[in-house]
């Protein structure tokens, strides 16, 4: 039993993968683009058509995790969500829009970075980064609120009918007219969107993830030794990658008993 659901599991991740090959270059790019609204990046503007965008682009990070099993403990792209927007925005619902923008850039913690700042250069933090570091985070903040408010100021700075023109026009373009919607919908439910763990799958998400991660991490603030002294470059010699110590261990070692001698005399 076990070896014919091992089997079926095989598969079903092969087609998963092959799935995967078709949506690789579009994940690729709509992460990417993700990074850089989450503050990677500022924009000058950010037009209705970029929220739709944006919401596309986190769908399609959704169908990305649930292609390759990745296991998640939370809801970090809401693609469901943000087909569900979609569609109720093009029937003329947009404050679900304006709410879920607020929910994912809003909300902020300037206040406490900022006492970070203050209090880390008054101690010994001089060449560790860590100012320069938490200075970096929170300009990456500040261009997520940027973004938040150049979204909104896009929906409410035209009437009705034009944003909602636009909407269609946007929707159209990436592929969400209602009827693609429902389609969309249905099949995050496919077997191909199930959660099937298996070695293949993990791999594939390791080597495509390495591969943004490189892209993403490339700012010199985001480079080892530009970073605080957690994630300074190593000068000792590395530990053994499985090596930890258990409190209370014991090294324990065989023992043999002496051989008793045989007095003949």
């Amino acid at each position: 039993m076990k070896g014919t659901l091992a089997l079926a599991g095989g598969k079903l991740a092969k087609q998963k993968l092959e799935a995967f090959e078709r949506l690789q270059s579009e994940f690729e790019v709509s992460f990417r683009f993700v990074q850089k609204v989450h503050g990677q990046q500022r924009f000058a503007a950010f037009p209705v058509a970029e929220t739709v965008h944006y919401l596309h682009a986190l769908w399609i990070c959704e169908c990305k995790d649930l292609l390759l099993s990745v296991y998640k403990n939370s809801a970090r792209y809401e693609g469901r969500s943000c087909l569900d927007l979609l569609r109720r925005w093009q029937e003329g619902e947009t404050a679900p829009v304006v709410a879920f923008l607020q929910h994912k850039l809003d909300g902020l913690p300037f206040a406490d970075l900022t006492r970070q700042i203050e209090e880390a250069t008054t101690v010994c933090h001089a060449g560790d980064g860590l100012v320069r570091r938490l200075a970096h985070g929170r300009l990456v903040l500040l261009n997520r609120a940027m973004h938040l408010l150049h979204a909104v100021d896009a929906i409410f700075a035209q009437s009705e009918d034009t944003m909602m023109r636009q909407v269609q026009v946007a929707c159209a373009y990436y592929g969400h007219h209602p009827s693609q919607i429902e389609q969309q919908l249905a099949e995050m439910e496919y077997p191909l969107s199930s959660y099937v763990p298996h070695q293949l799958l993990a791999q594939r998400n390791m080597l495509v993830m390495n591969t943004v991660g490189v892209h993403i991490m490339a700012l010199p603030t985001d480079l080892p030794g530009g970073r605080s002294w957690n994630v300074v470059r190593p000068t000792d010699p590395l530990c053994p990658f499985a090596e930890h110590i258990i409190r209370g261990y014991q090294e324990l070692h065989s023992y043999s008993a002496p051989v008793p001698s045989h007095d003949h005399h």
